[in-house]
């Protein structure tokens, strides 16, 4: 899977995490979740952990979907 690219994050006084995406917020992560998080980026490599924790990534079944009988346009 190619790297997500252009997430970064913040981690503010009040222990919430607002990750950014392209320079506008994308999530607003508070309490537990924002120290799985944390967590989570540390450990391993931020931008995918961003990427996921946002929903922006791709699944890879994309180009298998496009092929779908129900998804095929019928001329």
């Amino acid at each position: 899977m190619a790297a997500a690219q252009g997430f970064a994050y913040e981690e503010r006084s009040d222990g919430s995490v607002v990750i950014l995406h392209r320079g506008r917020v994308a999530t607003v992560l508070r309490g537990s979740r924002a120290a799985q998080f944390v967590r989570e980026a540390a450990d391993g490599d931020p931008q995918l952990a961003m990427a996921r924790w946002t929903g922006n990534y791709r699944r890879g079944n994309e180009r298998t979907a496009r092929r779908h009988p129900r998804n095929e346009h019928r001329q």
